[in-house]
């Protein structure tokens, strides 16, 4: 019998327990002086109620009761307040504050890594007051309960949603198009964002200055200067949605002593079917995952009922205590990057080099895993495995193929396509097998498709509306149809030579592949160090000094640029 607690749950003893206690008792204490209010709501609530306000956080744990509703364990707890106060409040004249501790349960849907699924989040919602004195209010509390628990060292990112929908509003661009954009702002993916605003946006119908305004919002940061710079960008274009609000916030926040603390960053918007004006998210530099985010949500009330203006924050308990003990044990590190092995290697040996850093003993490490030179670190690891040391703090920033990343999906910041290392992806059987293939689908409903990426795989076949059985494999994947295992295969090439030597043929294209430069989002955020390199490497791609490292060479998996395994 194993004894154990399910993956991602975990029993707390009690010194543990007595520092959440107190540091929780303070922050409630805190929020109380501030007029707050405590609420609890249930722990389950009804799929379709949580589905109607729009945006449900996370993934959650669903199951039936006897009454043949479909429940689910509370992800967030925003939505459960924005159902009580349409319903419970509905009439009543406010405003509201209210303040909340609870449990609340995500399930780690297709994830690698190891992640809590039972988590303590704490928080407030403000509602029937809006306005940059509401903004800078709650902005405000969360940055006064992260230094009630005794976190030292963060940075609150604040922007406005309202500056992107203007301009998506005005381009003139269709509905896919748009939708690619807020996906590439939500996922922080900046190579997308830079593919959809180039030269390849007038086919779509958006003017360039609209595709260029786009372009350069994400990459405005800084203090309240920054501000005057988006203003600038897209006053000419009628766009200023929300800037105004933005300053006066960011001066009542000034005036509370938080100027230290905020930080400007339009790279920061995301949840655009939620947040209807100003988003923020805390980080800090001793924690690799945002410690609590924000923001003005006015539309999602009047999904429940009766409409009224909200904002509020939430954080994880467990995430604060972390960072604050993080702190006390921190040393001022060197930038730490996660450098991958086999065919990507030389290459970004060769463009961190040009980049100005010291690679020394990089090129021929032995058996050594962590290279250290002054003022960098590599940590040299599986492509595979380098979004998950991204994410998860041990580095800062690395290099890896876009399929690992694609593969992993990973809560990683996507900055630079590199440009080298390219490879395709195809989808590939026995020569003279399509009928055959075809058949088989006919008759069964569905193929086995040999691949080592399933993620990459089910995704391409779910667009396709097919039925496949996917078999995860490590090695050769070509022995898969040669062997009767499968039909076909997904797998990554460059040259198609080990594909026509054991008679296969490609019947489809899945995706291209480079290698990416990309960044922890905290990390990205408060270490001015990795927006630097990806400066400079974005430069030297844009100028083509990377280009003529592109992958020429055996089309084994192990040696494929995408894989480099």
């Amino acid at each position: 019998m194993n004894y154990t607690t399910p993956s991602g749950f975990r029993d707390i003893l009690a010194d543990e327990a007595a520092r959440r206690e107190a540091a929780a008792f303070d922050v409630q204490q805190l929020l109380s002086k501030n007029g707050y209010v405590p609420v609890e709501t249930p722990t389950l609530e009804i799929m379709d109620v949580m589905n109607a306000g729009g945006r449900v956080p996370g993934t959650p744990f669903k199951l039936f009761d006897s009454r043949g509703d479909l429940l689910a364990l509370r992800p967030d707890v925003t939505l459960q307040i924005a159902r009580m106060c349409a319903t419970r409040l509905a009439g009543q004249p406010g405003p509201f504050r209210f303040r909340y501790q609870e449990r609340v349960f995500r399930e780690a849907e297709g994830r690698p890594q190891a992640e809590a699924r039972e988590m303590t989040q704490v928080g407030v919602e403000l509602i029937g007051e809006a306005g940059p004195a509401a903004d800078a209010e709650v902005v405000a509390l969360l940055a006064e309960s992260l230094e009630q628990i005794g976190v030292g060292d963060f940075r609150i990112s604040v922007a406005t949603v309202g500056v992107l929908r203007a301009l998506l509003a005005g381009c003139g661009a269709d509905e896919a198009w748009k939708s690619g954009v807020l996906s590439a702002y939500h996922a922080s993916n900046f190579v997308k964002l830079d593919e959809l605003t180039g030269p390849g946006a007038q086919k779509a119908g958006v003017a360039p200055v609209f595709a260029q305004a786009i372009r350069e919002l994400a990459n405005v940061r800084g203090g309240r200067e920054a501000v005057a710079r988006v203003r600038d960008l897209v006053a000419p274009l009628g766009c200023q949605d929300g800037l105004a609000d933005l300053e006066q916030t960011l001066e009542q926040l000034d005036e509370k002593g938080l100027a230290d603390r905020i930080f400007v960053d339009f790279s920061v918007m995301s949840s655009f079917d939620y947040y209807t004006g100003i988003v923020f998210v805390a980080f800090a530099p001793a924690l690799g995952a945002p410690l609590g985010s924000g923001g003005r949500y006015d539309n999602t009330i009047g999904a429940y009922g009766e409409s009224r203006p909200a904002a509020g924050f939430a954080f994880y308990l467990d995430q604060a205590l972390a960072a604050a003990a993080a702190e006390q044990q921190a040393e001022a590190r060197p930038l730490r990057i996660a450098v991958p092995k086999g065919s990507l290697n030389p290459d970004s040996i060769a463009c961190l080099s040009a980049c100005g850093l010291d690679t020394t003993g990089l090129a021929d490490p032995g058996r050594q895993l962590i290279i250290r030179n002054p003022g960098v670190e590599y940590i040299i690891v599986r492509p595979s495995d380098a979004p998950v040391f991204v994410e998860l703090g041990a580095a800062d920033c690395g290099i890896c193929g876009e399929d690992s990343l694609l593969e992993a999906a990973t809560g990683t910041v996507e900055l630079v396509d590199l440009k080298f290392g390219a490879c395709r992806f195809i989808v590939a059987e026995p020569e003279r097998a399509n009928e055959r293939v075809a058949e088989h689908y006919r008759t069964c409903g569905s193929i086995r498709v040999a691949t080592k990426y399933p993620r990459i795989t089910e995704s391409y076949y779910a667009r396709k509306g097919e039925q496949v059985e996917i078999v995860k494999l490590h090695g050769n994947i070509e022995l898969g149809p040669l062997t009767g295992l499968s039909e076909r295969i997904v797998d990554i090439t460059a040259t198609g030579r080990t594909l026509r030597e054991n008679n296969l043929v490609i019947v489809d294209e899945v995706l291209s592949s480079t290698a990416r430069f990309f960044a922890n989002p905290c990390a990205f955020r408060t270490d001015p160090r990795v927006v630097e390199l990806a400066d400079k490497l974005r430069a030297g791609a844009e100028a083509g000094l990377w280009d003529a490292t592109v992958i020429a060479g055996s089309d084994q998996p192990h040696a494929d640029a995408g894989a480099n395994e």
